[in-house]
């Protein structure tokens, strides 16, 4: 059989994002080999990349000049391949700073600003938006959430208010390593947000249950971190032979099915592993191009993993 055209492979991928309800991102409609994929986002349906960028212990280099150009570099190469989303907090020490710095040095186009608000008190919180913005080097934020839903009765309203008034496009909370669900379940059923942003991986699946059917049901994006369980898990499946179905999905490494099957999951927007590595960063990438699996094999990822971690 002869090779599949650039032509062809271009409308194949676009075929499989239509099936999955995804599509493909503009900045690589011209790379038809490795087309990185979308999914709109619910309250709006502009499109996102499926994999995004986190920066929870990555880019907190301080002063470092070597961490700050390898940060910058790992910035480079993912808005090189298609990346939009990069999150941080006022948590994450010097992340903010150090993404400002790449900002600032290569300029991106299409930048999804993600950050979130951590801090006691409403009026505090506006003071904290304003130093991240200025951090960032941004004009405004694209998305803040509420980090792990720290006074979030206080800082909601002030957040939607900048939405209503044009300062920022969207709203979220956020919650990690499976606390407060329930909590966060409250908030989505009774708040106006357009984001929550939670843990899921192969292992913990228990937002399957309430929170990602919630979020399809009330029109919210869901942003997923710890995808590795911040390295544990790759680092547990490291040296295990990746089963048959990897091949069939275009996986090459764990890294990469371990993120296909959550970017699979159709009430997901985005991914954001964090990563201090060039490679790595192109690794992630690759797992949001390509054939997803299906709900047959997402549940056979989930047993291997599982036996195998």
């Amino acid at each position: 059989m002869p090779p599949t055209s650039p032509s062809r492979r271009h409308l194949l991928a676009s075929m499989i994002a239509a099936s999955s309800g995804l599509a493909l991102s503009p900045l690589l409609a011209a790379a038809p080999p490795a087309p990185l994929l979308t999914r709109p986002i619910p309250s709006t349906g502009e499109q996102l990349p499926l994999i995004g960028l986190g920066s929870w212990i990555s880019f907190n280099v301080g002063r470092d000049p070597q961490g700050r150009r390898e940060s910058v570099d790992v910035m480079r190469q993912f808005f090189a391949g298609g990346g939009r989303l990069v999150d941080s907090s006022p948590m994450y020490g010097s992340a903010q700073d150090v993404i400002g710095e790449a900002v600032q040095t290569l300029k991106p186009a299409r930048l999804f600003a993600a950050d979130k608000v951590w801090v006691s008190g409403g009026a505090r919180g506006v003071a904290q938006v304003e130093a991240s913005r200025k951090l960032w080097r941004v004009p405004r934020f694209d998305l803040l959430q509420v980090h792990n839903l720290l006074s979030w009765e206080e800082h909601l309203p002030i957040l939607l208010a900048m939405k209503r008034e044009g300062r920022l496009r969207y709203v979220g909370i956020t919650t990690s390593e499976g606390r407060r669900h329930a909590e966060i379940e409250k908030i989505m059923a009774s708040q106006p947000i357009d984001f929550v942003q939670i843990s899921y991986n192969a292992l913990d699946r228990d937002v399957e249950q309430r929170i990602l059917p919630l979020a399809r049901e009330r029109k919210i994006g869901v942003i997923v971190n710890r995808p590795f369980r911040q390295g544990d898990l790759t680092q547990a499946l490291a040296g295990k032979p990746l089963p048959g179905w990897a091949a069939d999905i275009g996986c090459t490494t764990w890294a990469q099915a371990l993120l296909k099957f959550i970017v699979s999951h159709p009430a997901v927007t985005c991914a954001i592993p964090a990563t201090s590595s060039v490679a790595h960063v192109r690794e992630n990438l690759l797992a949001g191009t390509g054939r997803m699996p299906d709900e047959a094999l997402r549940k056979r990822i989930a047993q291997d993993v599982e036996r195998l971690a």
